[in-house]
């Protein structure tokens, strides 16, 4: 056997991770009637460099593939990375400024053509930096979500669905981003508390006597309101229901309505009502069929609709000069300081607008209907099971979801206008023509949202396409092998966004949830409990991290202590603390490998009848941690598996039994030394084996000086 070095240099992690990667470590091999274990990696946005976040679900991944190729099961962990439309052409315009360019100054395909080229370059630095933490996936089969099979695959899903009525064009309101230009997702707004002002309009009754006051944080957007409305319960409105007010400023007719909607306890109980720009307002106005007035544009800035006195004008400009319009006419109530949540662009902070604009949507509630069941039936299991509550909320009052960007970098939409006869066509190719025989045929302008071609992940990485709708088979024969995938592992706040559409999509296309168990994973804090974030300066970079301290560290901060769904604590210390740990375990099993002189690895059990009292405790307690762990591991509860392997290396066999076994071997009779080494080998042996999930690279290099035929990555699983 081999002696160890004095210490581990993290330097050798890459050699380490180079010979996994040689040896065909990460790639299964489909075995006949066994089945497999396969995760698809949350594909990382292919704009950036890792974070914090990132190297949480690179770990509990990594660990749940580790464990389950060590017990003998074909385990794929397919790998990849999203175009991520919106947050990367954000990115790469600003590459752009830097250069005194605009997207415009290229055009489209230019512009595509070098965005795909920018995500390329980073999804290569990505990839490293997933090897630097120890990600231990199939790069056979990385996937991209715009290389040409997904998106056919993506394409086709689109015409499938909107031939089955799934997929409509209509006119609601959206989130809009005036500096990004484009729709956006409920998941692409932040929202904020801001300060602000509430302020209190009196809008005249139309009979002349007396007025009804409304409170609002908006006030320029009045000038496309339609209509006031109260709840019908309402006592103090009651005799006003059917009338009309004379709207301030723009002096025109509107009726007061009652609708269940509004809250009797905000403001005076009686609301403006404006359907252009605001989505409950939208929803009240169509149950009452009332006009929708558009006053902002998509530069956020007062249309001509809204006056001369305010066309052109910025909306918080325009806001500003409609409360001095409302105070000369001595229509303004009183005005209040008030903090409420605003939505904002996540990519540039700029305050969301509600515009009422014509979009592509997804019929999203048949979808959602099987989706519940999926989870009510015990098809889909969310770990921890407190989310599926939530879950359930969210997707029973589900809304039909915009699909549509006025970005350039995406999948754009297959749907074709011919510019003869206005016939619409909604196809996977370019059609050559018309069936009116028009070949001036126009494609939409639009692309699609990011979560439509993520939402379809698990199955388009595997090879499901228009064959597989068709009965065939995939090329590759990894979809009727691999699919569905076991475990969904990511962070709970995309619950909604991502997973809720992964299940969606996943019956639609394939008939079967996408994967079994949801394993959802909490927000990075740091010791003070804080979210980690850039702009607050206590982010941890994962990656400067590992050249300090090491990735093995890194990784067992990260699950230590921490329960599946709860935020995870980490500190600088607190990785610190683990690369001593990293220490312990090297300089414990060097010292059982510089007194190994003479043994020879024996069958378990051989020297049984000649085991001290210390040594039958010690492979008792091991016995213990290897179910304790097992047990854990299986349940995704992965701070326990780590606090168990902790405790028992450090407190078990650091402490005592190495102490036990000191005086056996440098003084005890032949027989007792052979035991003493037995029991020394024999726990360091099954100990690697559970540490390696957690702490890959310290493990594997100790493996190798006990010069066995497979690395440790391959190695059986220890049984009780």
């Amino acid at each position: 056997m081999k002696q160890l070095d004095k210490r581990f240099e993290f330097s050798d992690q890459e050699k380490i991770y180079e010979m996994w990667e040689k040896s065909g470590s990460f790639t299964p091999k489909k075995k006949k009637g066994v089945k497999p274990f396969t995760i698809i990696m949350p594909p990382p946005n292919a704009n950036g460099s890792l974070h914090t976040g990132h190297a949480v679900f690179v770990t509990l991944e990594d660990i749940m593939v580790r464990y389950q190729r060590m017990t003998g099961k074909p385990t794929l962990w397919l790998p990849g990375a999203d175009h991520a439309g919106i947050q990367t052409q954000v990115v790469y315009e600003k590459e752009l400024k830097k250069k005194g360019k605009t997207r415009f100054d290229l055009g489209r395909e230019k512009f595509y053509e070098e965005t795909y080229q920018f995500t390329q370059k980073n999804k290569k630095t990505m990839y490293n930096q997933l090897k630097k933490l120890g990600a231990s996936c199939d790069w056979t089969r990385e996937h991209f979500t715009l290389e040409p099979e997904i998106s056919e695959a993506v394409l086709y899903t689109f015409v499938k669905m909107y031939n089955d009525g799934l997929i409509y064009r209509g006119k609601r309101v959206i989130n809009w981003c005036p500096r990004c230009g484009t729709a956006l997702s409920d998941i692409e707004v932040v929202y904020e508390d801001q300060k602000s002002k509430l302020t209190y309009i009196k809008y005249p009754l139309a009979s002349g006597k007396g007025y009804i006051t409304v409170a609002t944080t908006r006030p320029e957007t009045m000038l496309g309101d339609t209509a006031v409305a109260v709840n019908p319960k309402d006592k103090r409105y009651k005799d006003l229901i059917g009338k009309e007010v004379i709207l301030p400023i723009v002096k025109r007719k509107i009726k007061i309505i009652a609708d269940k909607e509004i809250d009797l306890k905000f403001g005076t109980g009686a609301v403006k009502i404006t359907p252009a720009h605001d989505p409950v307002d939208y929803e009240i106005g169509e149950r009452h069929k009332l006009e929708s007035i558009d006053v902002i544009d998509d530069r956020g800035r007062m249309t001509k609709k809204a006056g001369k006195k305010f066309e052109g004008l910025k909306a918080l400009e325009a806001r500003e000069k409609v409360v001095k319009e409302l105070e000369k006419k001595d229509l303004i109530e009183k005005i209040e300081s008030y903090t409420h949540a605003v939505g904002t662009c996540e990519r540039c902070k700029t305050t969301i607008e509600p515009l009422l604009r014509e979009q592509w949507f997804v019929k999203v509630k048949p979808l959602a209907e099987k989706a519940i069941r999926a989870v009510k039936s015990g098809e889909v299991v969310f770990t921890p099971k407190r989310f599926e509550k939530i879950y359930f909320n969210w997707m029973e009052n589900i809304r039909d979801w915009c699909i549509s960007r006025q970005i350039w970098w995406g999948h754009r939409i297959p749907v074709y206008y011919c510019q003869d006869c206005g016939k619409t066509i909604v196809s996977v190719e370019t059609p050559k023509a018309c069936s009116c025989g028009c070949k001036n045929i126009k494609q939409d302008e639009d692309t699609l949202d990011t979560w439509f071609s993520s939402g379809q992940w698990p199955y388009t990485t595997l090879g499901w396409n228009k064959s597989l709708d068709e009965g065939k088979k995939s090329t590759s024969g990894d979809f009727e092998y691999f699919y569905p995938t076991d475990v969904m592992e990511t962070g709970w706040d995309i619950l909604f966004f991502w997973v809720a559409r992964m299940i969606m999509f996943g019956i639609y296309n394939t008939g079967k949830a996408p994967f079994k168990t949801v394993v959802l994973h909490g927000l990075v804090r740091d010791k003070d409990r804080i979210k980690m974030s850039k702009s607050k300066g206590n982010a941890i970079d994962p990656l400067g991290v590992v050249d300090i301290y090491g990735a093995d560290a890194l990784r067992m901060a990260l699950v230590f202590g921490t329960g599946v769904g709860n935020d995870i604590v980490v500190s600088e210390e607190k990785i610190k603390g683990f690369r001593n740990f990293s220490t312990k375990i090297w300089n414990a099993s060097r010292f059982v490998l510089m007194n190994l002189e003479g043994y020879q690895n024996v069958p378990r059990g051989t020297f049984d009848k000649d085991l001290s009292k210390e040594d039958k405790w010690i492979l008792t307690e091991l016995e213990k941690t290897i179910e304790k762990t097992t047990r854990a591991l299986e349940h995704y509860r992965f701070h326990h598996a780590a606090e168990e392997i902790y405790d028992f290396f450090w407190k078990k066999f650091c402490d005592k039994c190495i102490e036990d076994t000191k005086k056996r071997i440098y003084e005890g009779q032949e027989k007792e030394k052979k035991a003493a080494q037995y029991v020394l080998y024999t726990v360091l042996e099954d100990s690697l084996k559970l540490l390696h999930p957690f702490m890959p690279f310290v493990t594997e290099a100790i493996w190798q000086s006990l010069e066995k035929k497979e690395p440790l990555i391959t190695s059986d699983w220890p049984q009780k």
